[in-house]
Formats: structure tokens, sequence, C-alpha cells
């Protein structure tokens, strides 16, 4: 059995995304911050993000549309005041950010912007081009490495949340390093971990990603809320044996088109907007393209760009085609859909609190209802850079812990879950073909059997594995979304039924997910809150 440590801190943050990273920089100014991490702190879904950051800071643009445009996009279930803190307070959040030193592209002075899919402006913020997720996470990573209040835990996996009197007081985690269990106790834990991507065989997201932060959360008592909606971005290179790199929604914005098998551009025979319709409705499109081909891919032609402007505003991605063989501009690049951004997640208010009091979660591991039933392209950054401040902000109100509500908690025996045996690829395989793009009554019944069956081998290890931990998390995870998908019947934004192909008024609810007191799962609806804070202009 490996070694205990006890440690002490005023606030513990899992993941080191731009919301875990953001929000541990603004800790840092009040106490001693342990940031956990399984992998190394610039392994996770933000150093990966191309398109950039949406935010009403370009000339004509104005943050009441871009909330409208928002709302659009989620389909009827974006909460109204949640919607409104993104946009309103995104202007001051990124200027913040900006001058924590992230650099954005700018000619002689004024800031460039890009245009994606349902943004009715020019509004996407990108560095580099195409590698703007890489520079927040570089400016982010500068700034926790230069404070000293900040430790950085490194392979470090989070396997159980500690709670004493129906609170949150720290977690339970394995140091892959040194082999060490360690528990650490705070006066408020924030959750970062980012979204459920990497439980489908088909994903843009880095493997790390693995729903981790949502799976601790209900385990500990904490409410989910509307999981059953992932977003499948719709164009990523299909390369054979390649792994699924995105090529991003912007390139959309500047005139890439998409085509069948018959070089026939498609797209304003599904939407009005084309091309730049929103991402479920160019999901579904593309995946009916492929049935009616017969093949595992569509082609994405960047011609119309033009080969100066791809090269200058799109250099990591034109990097990526050529390698792998494709002479872009010139030939289209095979694309087809991969799950994405996870829109539903651990239920929490407008200051991250979720139903566990001491228990926090900021960004894609989050459901503050931003998104709704389909994000809004690059809203996914601006999220973690407006609410990482807010979530900081409210955990140093926590009270400080009591030692001795501590020590009985921490004398307690192991709690990791893990599973014994590998079922990760099978895990991979039933939420792809399952419950992906399309869904039905048959596969998501199908499903939940094989993960009901499955999880049944997930107990309780003294010697746990990073493996058999994220199997354990994914196989919750998988079973929970099948049974919020299987509740929902309709089809609104990125969850498409093809046997309930409607969208139902009285559905426009928030699906909530917790465990029982018998340990099985509850689902209820809760009201949309659609109510404005701010009087319309």
């Amino acid at each position: 059995m490996s070694a205990s440590k006890r440690r002490e801190y005023d606030f513990i943050v899992i993941g080191s995304g731009v919301a875990g990273l953001w929000t541990a920089v603004h800790l840092g100014r009040h106490g001693r911050v342990a940031v956990l991490t399984k992998d190394v702190i610039t392994e996770g879904s933000t150093g990966y993000a191309q398109g950039g950051v949406a935010v009403a800071l370009s000339e004509g643009d104005d943050p009441e549309l871009h909330l409208r445009d928002t709302l659009e996009a989620g389909d009827g279930l974006c909460d109204v005041p949640a919607v409104e803190l993104l946009t309103f307070e995104g202007p001051g959040a990124v200027r913040e950010l900006i001058a924590c030193g992230a650099q954005f592209d700018a000619v002689n002075g004024e800031y460039l912007y890009g245009r994606e899919a349902a943004h009715s402006h020019r509004r996407i913020l990108h560095a580099n081009g195409d590698q703007t997720g890489a520079e927040i996470e570089r400016a982010l990573v500068a700034a926790v490495r230069a404070a000293e209040t900040i430790d950085v835990l490194e392979h470090t996996q989070a396997g159980h949340l500690l709670t004493a009197d129906g609170r949150c007081i720290g977690v339970q985690a394995h140091d892959f390093t040194t082999q060490a269990t360690l528990f650490i106790t705070a006066r408020a834990t924030a959750l970062a971990t980012g979204g459920v991507g990497g439980l489908y065989r088909v994903t843009t997201n880095p493997p790390v990603i693995t729903g981790d932060g949502l799976a601790l959360a209900y385990r500990a008592g904490a409410r989910l809320a509307d999981i059953e909606f992932v977003q499948f971005h719709p164009t990523a290179l299909a390369a054979p044996g390649f792994p699924k790199f995105l090529l991003s929604e912007a390139l959309r914005g500047d005139g890439a088109r998409l085509r069948n098998a018959r070089g026939e551009a498609f797209m304003k025979s599904y939407h009005a907007l084309g091309d730049l319709a929103p991402r479920d409705e160019v999901a579904r499109a593309v995946t009916s393209e492929m049935k009616a081909a017969q093949q595992p891919f569509v082609y994405l032609d960047l011609a119309p760009i033009g080969k100066q402007r791809l090269e200058e505003r799109f250099p990591a991605i034109v990097r990526a085609c050529r390698e792998h063989g494709f002479d872009v501009p010139d030939s289209p690049v095979p694309v087809c859909p991969a799950a994405h951004y996870t829109m539903g997640g651990i239920d929490v208010d407008l200051d991250c609190r979720t139903s566990l009091p001491g228990l926090y979660a900021v960004g894609e591991c989050s459901c503050v209802s931003v998104h709704g039933a389909n994000r809004l392209a690059s809203n996914s950054l601006l999220e973690g850079i407006v609410f990482g401040p807010r979530c900081a902000a409210a955990m140093t109100r926590e009270r400080q812990l009591d030692e001795a509500e501590c020590r009985e908690i921490v004398s307690a025996g192991p709690r990791l879950v893990d599973v014994g045996s590998g079922f990760y690829h099978d895990l991979l395989d039933i939420m792809w073909d399952n419950m992906s793009v399309v869904r039905s009554d048959a596969t998501l019944r199908g499903a939940i059997v094989f993960l009901a069956h499955t999880s049944a081998k997930v107990g309780p290890s003294a010697a746990p594995t990073r493996y058999g931990i994220e199997q354990a998390n994914g196989l919750l995870l998988g079973k929970l979304m099948a049974a919020a998908a299987l509740n929902r019947w309709e089809s609104r934004g990125a969850h498409y039924r093809l046997d309930c192909e409607d969208t139902s008024e009285q559905l426009r609810q928030h699906t909530i997910v917790y465990k029982g007191d018998d340990g099985a799962p509850v689902l209820e609806y809760m009201p949309v809150e659609l109510q404005r804070t701010r009087s319309e202009p």
C-alpha cells in the first residue's frame, strides 16, 4: 500500500486549463493554493483551442448583440442572467487577461477580429493566427509559476472529494510520481477539469479529458445538469490513422466551404446561414451527406480563403494539413464530426457554487447555463475568463475549517475507485456508436445496458492507476448521460433523436441528475431562467 500524506491549503483547484489557472491566479492573492493536474500543467483542452475568444470589443459590436447570438444558438436552454454576465462582463474580463500578459493579434495597435458561425459580427479575438488557447495558456502558466502562494501538483489525480457534515473540505488524490495517497484539506475546492469529450472514440479532445470532475462531484452528492448535451464539431481532419485534429470554424468564417462527394457546396440546402449555421446543424448536415455517399467524410474547400490569407491566419492548421499530405488550399481536406465540447456539467450558480457547500466548479466541467443546448463558437474560453474571477471571489468568502472535522475524515481508509480490467475502448465505442450526433431510443437503451453491466466491476482501490480511475469515471458518466438523453423525449440543439425530431416547449427545462438516498440516480427537470437582470436597450 502506498504511503499517505496530509496537506493543508486555503484553496484547492483541480484542473489546469484556462478556468482553473485563472481562478488560481485570483485565489493566490488571498491565501495558499494547490493546483492539482493529473498530467503536466499544460496538458488539457485550452492549449488546443484554435478559434479564439468571442467578446464584444470590435467597432459596431455590443454585448447585447453577443447576448442575442448566444441565446439563439443555445436553442432555448440558456439561462438569461448567466448569458448577461458572460457577454456584458466579457470585455472587462478580457482586458484584465491582457493586462496579465496574454497577447492577441493586432495591427498598429488595433486588434484583429474574426467571425465564426452564428455570430452576427466579427468579434473573435485570436492569437498567433489559430493558436489562441496556447497563448492564453502560456500567459496563465507564467502567472501561476510566478505566484509564491500557488503550488502546482502535477501527475496528481483527484480520486475522491472529502466531506464532513455535508460540506466539501478537500480531496483525496494520488501522486503517481511518488505513489503516495494525498489527503489535501482546504476551506474551498474548485473543480476545473474540463468536459467529457475524451470518452468518445472520435474526438478533438486530448486523452486527459475524461469527465473526472463531473464524476467526483456526483459521487460526493452534488447535482449535474444538462449532461445529455455534447457538441460535435463538424470539421475534424479525417486523415486515416491520424487523431482528429480540429479544423477551426473560423476557416468557414473566412470563406471555406463544405462540399460533398460530388463536389457540391451543400450547406445552403440545410440551413439559411449555409456554412455559418450553428454547429449542431452543420454536424447533422455533414453526417447526412456522409451517409448518403457511404463514405466516412465530406470535404472542406479552403481555396476561397486564398493562399496568403490562409497561411497568415491559420499557420498551425496549414502545417498539420500539409504534414499529412493535403496540399492546401489547392486540394480539399476530408473532414468529419467529432466530439468536442460539453454544454452540461456540474450544476452551479452565477458564483460557481455547486449544491454541495464548499465545492465550486468552473469552466467546461460546470453548467452555469451560458451555452444552453448548443454552444456558440468561441464562448468557451470567454466563460473561463469571466467566471474564473467570480469563482475565486466566492471561494474566499468560505469559512476556515475546524481541525477536528478534518482529522476524522482524513483518518478513514481508501476511497479511490478503479476498474481492474480494460474496458476503455469498449466505452469509447459505445459512446460514439450509441450517443453521438444522432440518437434514438434503441441506441440509448443499448448504451445503458452495456454501461450498467460493466459499471458493476468498479470498486475502491488501495493501489489505483490513472487509467483505472478514468475508466471508472467514464463508465459512471456514460451511464448518467445515456439516462438523461433517454429521458429527454425531444430533439433540441446538440441532442438529436431520430425517433423524436420535434422540439417540445414542455421540455424547455434543464435536466438535473443527482445521487438519491439509495445510491441510484434521480432525474428531475428545473425551469430555465428567462428573467433579465439588465434593462434591454
